[in-house]
């Protein structure tokens, strides 16, 4: 039956890897919780039907078991009467009668099976779907701690890695050599502008010392 392959398939199915392997988890345990009581009434209407026909198979083998002790004992009446011709017919409807009721008795074995393979399967549809109707918060909290945890590991893998605080290192370097540079640049600026000045003075000093040299010599 097409119905017990959809409740089978239910009744594999493992929540968890469900929600593990959901996009949306929430939609998925509520789909699967929906599909557990679809299949529940259906199963349910089955079962019922199930049943009522059984009983109507019972009906139809005592029936036709008590049209074949009615007509075995119309055999009787003829042949006591000497009827054969019709003691004949009589036996030979019983034996009709006597065939249909083991051919329905045969069928009242197999519905019985039926039932209670529909309702075994409806005991544990019934366990399952009170399973995911008790577990379906569990269940989704974890799920959603179980998310919480993943972001914050990636943040502390991102940060234990170094990415962000590398970054600003480089960075902070950057603008520390930067100014390094200019400082450098700008003691060397100062440096020229000394030493220019420096040797402008010592020019001055040596035409000063020139000049005194040439008087003292011209008095001589």
């Amino acid at each position: 039956m097409a119905l017990l392959e959809r409740v089978s398939t239910l009744l594999r199915a493992n929540l968890n890897d469900l929600i593990d392997r959901a996009e949306h988890p929430e939609k998925m345990i509520k789909q699967v919780m929906l599909d557990m009581e679809n299949q529940l009434m259906q199963v349910k209407t089955q079962v019922a039907i199930a049943i009522a026909d059984e009983h109507l198979l019972l009906k139809k083998q005592k029936e036709n078991q008590e049209k074949a002790a009615e007509w075995t004992r119309k055999a009787e009446i003829a042949v006591d009467k000497h009827q054969d011709d019709l003691a004949r017919v009589a036996l030979e409807r019983s034996l009709t009668c006597r065939k249909l009721a083991d051919g329905f008795a045969q069928q009242v074995v197999d519905q019985k099976m039926q039932v209670e393979t529909l309702k075994s399967a409806l005991r544990k549809l019934e366990q399952k779907l009170q399973e995911a109707h008790s577990k379906s918060d569990l269940m989704m909290a974890q799920h959603r701690r179980s998310r919480a945890l993943t972001k914050a590991s990636d943040a502390r893998m991102a940060v234990g890695g170094g990415s962000a605080v590398a970054t600003f290192d480089r960075m902070k370097n950057r603008v520390s050599h930067s100014e390094a540079i200019s400082q450098a640049k700008a003691e060397l600026a100062g440096d020229n502008v000394e030493d220019r000045l420096a040797a402008l003075g010592r020019e001055d000093e040596i035409e000063r010392l020139l000049n005194e040299l040439k008087a003292k010599r011209s008095q001589a």
